[in-house]
C-alpha cells in the first residue's frame, strides 16, 4: 500500500488506503517516467475516461445501451482502478458528489465541510456485467462497516455510500444489505441516496493508479464468474 499526505486547515491525515503523495500543480506522472524507462502502467482492460459525458456538474448521459453507477468508498484512487478491472465496466472517472458545495476542489473537499464524499462514476454495459453485480464488487473491496472511515482515512468524505440513478438501483442495494450484514456480522452503514450534481476532479486525479504504476490490487474481489 501507498501513502498519501492531505492537508487542509486544522487538518493533517496519513492515509495508507492505497493512496500516495501528490502535488496539485501537475498532472501525476509514471514512477519512472523521468528516467525514461519503460512503464507497466497502461490499463489492465481498454477502459474509457469519460463515463455519462461527466463534466463539472453537467447532466449524465450514458451511451446508448449503456447505464451509470456511482460509489464512494474510501480513496477514490484504488476504488476506480478496482471497477476499472470489471468486465463490463466501460469508462470511468473519480470525482465529487453527495454534498452541498458547487464546483468544489480538493482542497475544499479535504477541509471536510463541503460534505462531498470522494466517489467514482461507472459507465456500464448491462449485457455484460449487471448492476447487482457492480454493487457486490464495491461491497467486497472496502469496509462497509465504518462510519466515515476506511482504514486511517478519516472524515465525511472516505464514507462508504452508493449513489443510485433511479428507484431499481435502490431496490437492488437494499436487497444485497442484508446478504453482506450476514456475511460480516456486523451491520452496513453504507448510505444510500439518489445520486446528486457530480462534479469530475482535478485531472491529476483521473486514473490515478494507471498514471503512476501504483494499482492497489490485482485484481478486486467479487468478481462474476467467466461465462463458459
Amino acid at each position: 500500500m501507498n501513502a498519501r499526505l492531505l492537508v487542509g486547515p486544522a487538518l493533517l491525515v496519513l492515509s495508507l488506503a492505497a493512496c500516495r503523495s501528490v502535488g496539485t500543480s501537475s498532472e501525476a506522472k509514471p514512477d519512472n517516467a523521468a528516467s525514461g524507462a519503460s512503464t507497466t502502467t497502461a490499463a489492465r482492460r481498454h477502459v474509457g475516461n469519460d463515463p455519462g459525458k461527466v463534466g463539472a456538474g453537467t447532466p449524465l448521459e450514458a451511451k446508448p445501451g449503456n447505464e451509470l453507477a456511482a460509489f464512494a468508498g474510501g480513496c477514490f484512487w484504488g476504488v476506480e482502478d478496482n471497477f476499472r478491472q470489471v468486465p463490463g465496466v466501460v469508462a470511468t472517472a473519480v470525482g465529487y458528489t453527495g454534498g452541498t458545495t458547487a464546483n468544489p476542489s480538493y482542497e475544499q473537499v479535504c477541509t471536510h465541510t463541503t460534505h462531498h464524499a470522494e466517489a467514482v462514476l461507472v459507465e456500464f454495459d448491462p449485457t455484460k456485467i449487471t448492476y447487482e453485480q457492480l454493487v457486490v464488487v464495491f461491497f467486497k473491496n472496502h469496509d462497509p462497516t465504518t462510519m466515515n472511515r476506511q482504514g486511517p482515512d478519516v472524515g465525511s468524505q472516505y464514507r462508504s455510500a452508493v449513489f443510485t440513478f433511479n428507484a431499481k438501483q435502490a431496490e437492488a442495494v437494499a436487497k444485497i444489505i442484508p446478504a453482506e450484514e450476514k456475511e460480516r456480522d456486523k451491520k452496513i452503514v453504507t448510505v444510500v441516496t439518489p445520486v446528486s450534481q457530480f462534479w469530475r476532479a482535478e485531472e491529476y486525479h483521473q486514473q490515478y493508479d494507471e498514471k503512476t504504476g501504483t494499482h492497489s490490487c490485482p485484481l478486486p474481489k467479487g468478481l462474476p464468474p467467466k461465462s463458459t
